[in-house]
């Protein structure tokens, strides 16, 4: 079974056991969250249900492995002929989620 869901802005396409990386959640690493589903299938396409927007009495449990600081980001901005050069970078938070059941 697999499903759809929606962590900070960013949809996530999800099996049981997946591990993904998202934008810092403020939550404490080892607990549990549980979001809503947008879509929810089985692997063989057999059973799908669709939410409008997210797919009633459905939930999808998260648990929090890690906080942690993403790659950095290099961000360069230059205006042509106009002597005009910025670069800046940073390095986002980030929390690293593991997907425990899909129900």
């Amino acid at each position: 079974m697999f499903a759809i869901v929606e962590i900070g802005g960013n949809q996530f396409t999800v099996k049981v056991g997946d591990i993904i990386e998202v934008d810092n959640q403020n939550t404490e690493v080892g607990s549990i969250m549980e979001v809503q589903p947008l879509l929810v299938s089985s692997e063989d396409g057999a059973t799908v249900k669709v939410g409008t927007p997210v797919v009633e009495g459905a939930k999808v449990s998260l648990k929090v492995i890690q906080d942690f600081r993403g790659e950095k980001i290099r961000v360069f901005k230059m205006k042509s002929k106009k002597r005009y050069a910025r670069t800046f970078g940073f390095r986002p938070e980030q929390t690293k989620l593991e997907v425990t059941a899909i129900a």
